[in-house]
């Protein structure tokens, strides 16, 4: 009696502090919220928390909107434009900064998913999810950024087992005074044979079997994933000077968006329709520029193409493109002839064109441009851009970010399966003046007598296998 009493108190213990862990999650698990983020909200809003993407900065949501119900800000969530038709006040105020770029609805998300998101938000904007700077020493520069969730649930996984153990020292002790007592001869079990039986063996190798598992599945889907990624690029190439500050758009570089499955990148010869004329960088001067005309084989000190360029040598080529960086140099020194520092900066010119423009296969600075491919997807998905650009009257910076921002172009999107899953679940067909939507009459008669607002891309196929796996 007393035996069962004890084993009933552990467990209850037990169980009590897996409720203490529980109700410690239920504010809202910041790691959960980080997939959420980043299948739903990252296309639009910065991981900072603090900078201004297509949409704003999610940091210090919950006191923005702290003047009205928190269910106020879970409808928001769920379809902004909505609240927009009410005349809600604080949906009112976003739209009229924001406008004319509608916010994605999320109708399918539950409330404890929207706190989920906020937790991750705080936790990203007051730095919760990273260690705090102490002093600038490898050591703490390499702990930086580290996830804590590891160490938590780390933690807990811990205390768990201890606790385990706990109890199974005491069961055995326990099993102990009862033989003895009973003068039993039977041998009471040892915390070796209970760990080492039968049963235990088989619930720790089930364990491992789902761990290795769900390790092996996750890894697989996100095998080949590269959000964030921002390689350098042989020429310092600025979205931000050249789309932000020129107002260049996107499909004068990029022409074959509109009319082809890729996005390709432009030739030199796109390039030279400005630079023929600008010259000289705002930024780098002619150490970035310089690197086009290397390529091409154009003397910008005559402003004419070099006659049989691919057969210079590279003392030829490295005399045309000196000369005019130490002219550049001397106009604006405002000098009879070189010193010392113009001589370093034209060599360290030079070479940085060489390294850029030659590798291992191409030994010559002569010839295209070889730039690093920053979003790629496997070969079993097609995507169409034409299909996006022309017909869905889909916004680069909706799958690219606010790349007009951008000095170093970096991957925006995650790119993955479920991000354009739910994309297509989620954005309204612009079926106005589109001829490409004429012949579905049935919705175009449904809209017109009211019986529906919007047609969503999954109602038009976006969703079937064969058209992204073909």
């Amino acid at each position: 009696m007393i035996t069962r009493l004890i084993k009933n108190r552990l467990f209850s213990l037990l169980f009590a502090s897996i409720s203490v862990i529980n109700i410690a999650l239920a504010g809202g698990d910041a790691a959960a919220g980080k997939t959420l983020f980043i299948n739903n909200c990252a296309s639009c809003h910065a991981k900072d928390m603090k900078s201004k993407l297509t949409g704003p900065a999610l940091g210090g949501v919950e006191e923005r909107w702290a003047a009205y119900p928190k269910s106020d800000l879970y409808a928001w969530v769920r379809n902004s434009q909505a609240m927009i038709a009410k005349g809600h006040p604080r949906a009112t105020e976003l739209w009229n900064a924001w406008k004319p770029t509608v916010m994605t609805s999320f109708t399918t998300l539950k409330d404890e998913e929207i706190d989920n998101i906020i937790a991750y938000v705080n936790q990203q904007y007051t730095g919760g999810g990273a260690k705090k700077e102490v002093a600038k020493t490898d050591a703490v520069a390499g702990e930086e950024g580290k996830d804590n969730n590891l160490v938590f649930y780390g933690s807990i996984l811990a205390v768990l087992a201890f606790l385990m153990l706990l109890m199974a020292q005491l069961t055995a002790r326990l099993n102990s005074i009862k033989y003895a007592a009973e003068g039993s001869e039977q041998r009471a079990k040892t915390l070796k044979d209970i760990l080492t039986s039968k049963s235990v063996m088989t619930f720790v190798i089930f364990g491992l079997i789902v761990l290795g598992g769900y390790t092996t599945v996750n890894n697989a889907i996100a095998f080949g994933r590269q959000q964030g990624y921002a390689p350098e690029q042989p020429i310092k190439f600025s979205h931000a000077t050249h789309a932000g500050q020129q107002k260049i758009d996107c499909q004068y570089c990029h022409d074959s968006a509109r009319r082809s499955k890729h996005s390709s990148i432009p030739g030199t010869n796109t390039c030279m329709n400005c630079h023929a004329a600008v010259k000289v960088g705002s930024k780098y001067g002619t150490a970035e520029i310089t690197k086009i005309y290397a390529s091409i084989g154009f003397d910008p000190t005559t402003g004419k193409y070099i006659e049989n360029y691919d057969k210079l040598s590279e003392e030829q080529v490295s005399s045309i493109y000196k000369k005019w960086i130490g002219d550049n140099y001397v106009s604006q020194k405002s000098l009879a002839a070189l010193d010392k520092g113009g001589e370093l900066l034209v060599n360290n010119q030079w070479e940085a064109i060489k390294t850029s423009l030659t590798n291992e296969l191409k030994t010559k600075v002569q010839g295209p441009v070889e730039w690093t491919r920053i979003h790629s997807l496997p070969d079993h998905v097609y995507f169409n851009h034409a299909q996006h650009v022309s017909v869905g009257k889909v916004a680069c910076q909706t799958c690219h970010g606010k790349v007009e921002a951008m000095e170093v172009m970096t991957q925006h999107a995650p790119l993955s399966m479920g991000w354009c899953i739910n994309c297509h679940r989620q954005t309204d067909v612009k079926f106005a003046d589109n001829d490409y939507y004429n012949t579905y009459k049935r919705y175009h008669d449904e809209i017109k007598n009211g019986t529906r607002e919007s047609v969503k891309v999954e109602e038009v196929g976006g969703l079937e296998c064969q058209k992204c796996h073909y």
